[in-house]
């Protein structure tokens, strides 16, 4: 049992980092591109939404990793390497929530002209890239933990 958790929290982990490539690779070049104009992309009724694909993944993330770090309680070193990344991964959320998602949402509904958005355009966008590289570099503990689960099994 302590193993599927871990699994599943791994398997969840990797599909929020595709998420977060996908967006820096495809979605946020092109609507950060040239604000407001470029708030083409989420604005009208053919514009992309991406809320569904993060409200349903973070709370699935979260509660996988709290179930794994629950299963996973009596090894220390689990439990260390679970709870790192549980607990950077609520501090980039509170942050998001904080900072990254009202500046989209104002992107999304401002008027203002592009010489005052752009400015702000790049500021969330090197700082999204500083918190998808967190996120990266934070499976690294999930994925020892992983390891050592499959170390202690014998190699099962």
């Amino acid at each position: 049992m302590r193993t599927y958790t871990l699994m599943i929290s791994v398997l969840l982990w990797g599909v929020l980092l595709g998420g977060v490539v996908y967006s820096h690779m495809v979605f946020f070049p092109v609507y950060l591109s040239n604000l407001p104009d470029s708030a083409a992309v989420v604005n009208g009724p053919y514009g992309l939404n991406e809320a569904r694909f993060w409200l349903t993944i973070h709370p699935l993330l979260v509660l996988s990793l709290v179930v794994a770090l629950i299963a996973n309680w009596r090894e220390r070193t689990k439990r260390f390497l679970i709870g790192s990344t549980l607990i950077v991964y609520l501090v980039v959320l509170v942050v998001s929530a904080l900072f990254f998602v009202p500046e989209l949402i104002a992107f999304h509904d401002s008027p203002i002209t592009a010489g005052d958005w752009q400015p702000r355009a790049d500021r969330w966008w090197n700082l999204s890239l500083l918190r998808g590289t967190t996120l990266f570099i934070f499976a690294i503990p999930l994925l020892f933990a992983r390891a050592r689960s499959e170390a202690s099994n014998g190699g099962n």
